[in-house]
C-alpha cells in the first residue's frame, strides 16, 4: 500500500513540476533554454541551486557519513564556501564581461579552439558520469521501495524517469529549471526538517536535548589534524572542498548556466555569497540527521549495515514508519530530479554550443538540433545507470569526487593558467596535455599507495591540475622561443 501511494506522489509531483515548467517555457526557443532570456531573479537561482546541489546523493550519503568518518565532512564544506567566495569574485566577473552562454568558450578566446573542445568534453564526460551516478542511487533505492513489489524492471524505471525529467525540461530549459529546482529545494529541506522531528518525538526528545545528543556522540567530531594519512585531514579535506567548489561549481556548466541567466554581476555575485554560506548549515543538518539515526538504531537494538549509503534508506522503510517512508520517497525524488534536469538541460547547451556550435545555424534548424540533442542526452543518461548498476561502491558521493579529480583536473590547471599567466601555449598539444595529465595523476596514486602506503584523497584534483598548469607553462615558453627563433 506504501508503494502505491508512493508512486502516485511521485505523479502528482511531477504534474506540479510539469505545470511550473509549461508556464515559465512560455517564451521558450533557444535563448531561453539556453540563457533563461537573461532575466531571472538572483534569489530564486539560490534557492533553486542548493537543490541541484544536494541531490540524492547527499540526501542518502550524508547522513551515512558519521558511521564511519564522524562530521569531518564538515571540513570539506568549509572550504567549501571559500571556493564560492573566490567564484564570485574571479569567475563570475569573467564569464559577465565576456557575455557568455557556454562558459567553455573562454578557453577557444584565451587558447583557441583544440582548448576550447577539449574543454567542453571533459566537462560532458565529468558531468554525466557524476549525474547518472547520483541519480542511480535515488533509482536504486525506488526500484528497491516501490517498483520491484509491482514487477517492474530496473530499466523501465530508469527509463520512467528520465521520460518524466527530459518531458518538463525540454522546452523551457534553463529558464524552467530556474523555477522547478527552486520548488524542489524548498520540498527537500521540508522532508529533511520533518524527517529530524518524527525521530527526535520517537525518542522523547526535546530541542535542547537533541543538540545534547548530538554533541555528546562520539561521531561528532569534525576537525582531524592529527593524521596525515588520512583522506580526512583537515588540510586534505579544506584545500580539497575549495578547489573542488571551484571546478564543480565555477568550472561547471550546470551550475554556471543558472547564474548566468541573471542579468547582472552583481546580482549574480550576491547569488554566490548566499548559496555558498547556506551550504554550511544545511550540510550540518544532513550530518545531524546521520547521528540521530545511528542514535535511534543504538536505541532500538537495530543492526547498521555496513555500507552508510544504506542507514537512513533501512531505518525510513523499515523501523521509522510509512510518514518517514513516504517523506524519504519525496526527498530523494525533489533531490534527484532538481540535481538531473539541470545536468541534462547543461549537457545539451554543452554538446550544441561548444561541439557542434549550433549558435553559427539558421534558428529553425538550430532549434530543432537542439530538441534532437536534448533527446540524445536523456539517452545517453539512461544507458550510463544502467551501466553503472554493475559497478559496486562503498560511497557513491566519494566515487563522484573521485571522477571529478580525474576529469575536472585538467579544465582547473586550463582556467588557472589562462588566468594567472599570460604566456600562449601551442593550442595543438593541449588536448593531449589534458588526456595525459589524469593518466599521470593515476600512476603516482598508485605508486604511492603501493611504495609507501599513502592513499590519494581529494588533493587528487589539485595534483591533476597542477600537472596540467605545468605542461601549459613548459609548452608556452617553448612556443615562445619557437616564435623568437622564427
Amino acid at each position: 500500500m506504501n508503494g502505491l501511494i508512493i508512486l502516485f506522489i511521485i505523479l502528482g509531483y511531477f504534474t506540479i513540476l510539469t505545470i511550473i515548467a509549461r508556464v515559465s517555457a512560455k517564451k521558450g526557443g533557444n535563448d531561453a533554454f539556453f540563457r533563461g532570456n537573461g532575466n531571472s531573479p538572483w534569489w530564486l537561482v539560490a534557492i533553486g541551486m542548493i537543490g541541484t546541489s544536494i541531490s540524492g546523493v547527499t540526501f542518502v550519503s550524508v547522513p551515512g557519513m558519521p558511521k564511519d568518518i564522524g562530521m569531518s565532512y564538515m571540513q570539506m564544506v568549509l572550504g567549501f564556501t571559500v571556493g564560492y567566495i573566490i567564484i564570485a569574485k574571479v569567475l563570475l566577473p569573467l564569464y559577465y564581461k565576456l557575455n557568455l552562454i557556454s562558459i567553455y568558450k573562454y578557453l577557444d578566446e584565451r587558447f583557441g579552439s583544440k582548448s576550447y573542445k577539449i574543454g567542453a568534453v571533459f566537462f560532458i564526460i565529468s558531468k554525466i558520469t557524476g549525474a547518472a551516478a547520483r541519480l542511480f542511487l535515488v533509482v536504486l533505492i525506488l526500484q528497491s521501495l516501490i517498483f520491484n513489489a509491482l514487477g517492474v524492471p530496473f530499466e523501465v524505471t530508469t527509463i520512467s524517469i528520465i521520460f518524466l525529467i527530459w518531458l518538463y525540461s525540454n522546452k523551457g530549459g534553463i529558464r524552467s529549471i530556474v523555477r522547478t529546482d527552486a520548488v524542489q529545494t524548498i520540498i527537500l529541506l521540508t522532508t529533511a526538517a520533518l524527517i529530524i522531528y518524527i525521530i527526535t518525538s520517537k525518542m522523547g526528545l526535546g530541542f535542547r536535548e537533541t543538540v545534547s545528543l548530538i554533541k555528546e556522540s562520539n561521531h561528532s567530531n569534525i576537525f582531524v589534524f592529527d593524521d596525515w594519512a588520512s583522506k580526512q585531514n583537515f588540510f586534505k579535506q579544506f584545500l580539497s572542498g575549495i578547489f573542488i567548489t571551484i571546478v564543480m561549481t565555477g568550472l561547471d556548466q550546470d551550475m554556471m548556466q543558472k547564474n548566468l541567466t541573471i542579468k547582472s554581476l552583481k546580482e549574480a555575485q550576491r547569488n554566490m555569497y548566499i548559496y555558498g554560506v547556506a551550504f554550511i548549515p544545511i550540510n550540518l543538518i544532513f550530518l545531524c540527521i546521520g547521528i540521530l539515526l545511528l542514535a535511534y538504531a543504538n536505541h532500538n537494538g537495530i543492526v547498521i549495515p555496513e555500507n552508510g549509503d544504506e542507514i537512513l534508506p533501512l531505518l525510513a522503510t523499515f523501523h521509522l514508519g510509512g510518514l518517514v517512508m513516504i517523506l524519504f520517497c519525496i526527498g530523494i525524488v525533489a533531490a534527484a530530479f532538481s540535481s538531473a534536469d539541470s545536468a541534462l538541460t547543461s549537457l545539451t547547451t554543452s554538446f550544441c554550443l561548444d561541439i557542434m556550435r549550433i549558435d553559427r545555424m539558421e534558428d529553425k534548424r538550430a532549434e530543432k538540433f537542439r530538441k534532437l540533442s536534448h533527446i540524445g542526452m536523456a539517452v545517453l543518461f539512461a544507458l550510463i545507470i544502467m551501466a553503472i548498476r554493475y559497478i559496486n561502491s562503498d560511497s557513491v558521493i566519494d566515487a563522484i569526487y573521485t571522477i571529478a579529480g580525474y576529469t575536472y583536473g585538467p579544465l582547473l590547471g586550463l582556467f588557472a593558467y589562462g588566468l594567472i599567466c599570460k604566456g600562449m601555449p601551442n593550442d595543438k598539444l593541449i588536448p593531449w596535455f589534458a588526456i595525459a595529465s589524469p593518466i599521470l595523476c593515476f600512476a603516482l596514486s598508485y605508486t604511492l599507495q603501493n611504495t609507501i602506503g599513502y592513499k590519494t584523497g581529494y588533493e587528487l584534483l589539485m595534483i591533476n591540475a597542477s600537472i596540467t598548469f605545468l605542461m601549459l607553462w613548459v609548452s608556452s615558453a617553448k612556443h615562445k622561443r619557437l616564435i623568437i627563433k622564427g
